[in-house]
């Protein structure tokens, strides 16, 4: 039901966050449980994002062969899912700090609204792209135990990454959305258009994260880095066509892979290097 690869797309924009707070790598009982925490929301997010959209998804050829949907699971089974990994987060965030606490409802509230905002808004996206970038902000408080308003820059990066991404994605829906009462950037703009709506969000990203790599004070490393993002951002968009999106998945999972992968090492090697 939930793939391994729809963590690895959040996680590492979440331990960048720790790794800032830190001024390195944070102790192992933090690290520890902010990985379990950050895994925890994806896997709650994602098996309620399936139960919700269970339904649409049976009518939709592409997602029919999910497991609700194609009957490998049920929807008891799922919500049990939810609350289980719904409740890891809560304790991980307890195990980390007060504040962690209390705002780990929010955040459960925050990645369980996106799931309905396809139903009444076309920018469901952005609101998927916000599900993500609290990551960062999360992991600093878990860290700090307080909220630096210069880690909000790497939030808004990675909100209009999520969203940019997602954009791409939903392409491939775009025939199912016109004929269904479904919001999307596509349906509402067309292939086309929606491709330029996607890349002014990822140029948008790459600025974001070069002013939070200068706000942080980091160095050459780190802006090797941003540019690093640029280029496969650049080739990530290479690969989906108006009128080609075989590639879409290569995309979505491989390269937005990379690119958060990459800017972690590459920050974290910066201010390693830096003490």
């Amino acid at each position: 039901m939930i793939k391994w690869e729809h963590s690895v797309l959040t996680l590492p924009f979440g331990l960048t966050g720790a790794v800032l707070a830190a001024r390195g790598i944070p102790n192992l009982h933090t690290l520890g449980w902010i990985v379990v925490a950050l895994v925890a929301a994806r896997s709650a997010a994602m098996a309620f994002n399936r139960l919700v959209d269970a339904e649409i998804d049976a009518e939709n050829p592409r997602t029919k062969i999910r497991a609700l949907p194609a009957g490998k699971l049920s929807k008891q089974f799922v919500l049990g899912f939810v609350l289980v990994t719904s409740a890891i987060l809560i304790f991980a965030a307890w195990e980390l700090n007060p504040l962690s606490l209390y705002l780990s409802p929010l955040a459960l509230a925050i990645v369980f609204l996106y799931s309905f905002t396809k139903r009444f808004t076309r920018w469901a996206h952005v609101l998927l792209g916000v599900a993500m970038g609290i990551a960062p902000a999360a992991a600093w408080i878990a860290v700090r135990g307080s909220l630096d308003p210069r880690i909000l820059l790497l939030t808004a990066a990675v909100v209009f990454w999520g969203a940019g991404f997602d954009i791409l994605y939903s392409c491939q829906d775009y025939e199912f959305d016109r004929g269904n009462d479904v919001y999307s950037v596509p349906k509402a703009f067309g292939i086309r258009k929606a491709l330029w709506i996607a890349r002014g969000f990822h140029v948008i990203t790459v600025m974001l994260l070069a002013w939070m790599v200068l706000a942080f004070g980091l160095g050459k490393i780190a802006m090797v880095g941003v540019g690093l993002v640029a280029l496969l951002l650049i080739y990530e968009h290479s690969l989906v066509k108006h009128d080609d999106l075989s590639r879409v998945n290569a995309a979505f999972f491989t390269m937005n892979g990379f690119i958060s992968m990459g800017f972690l090492f590459f920050v974290a090697a910066d201010v390693m290097l830096g003490k």
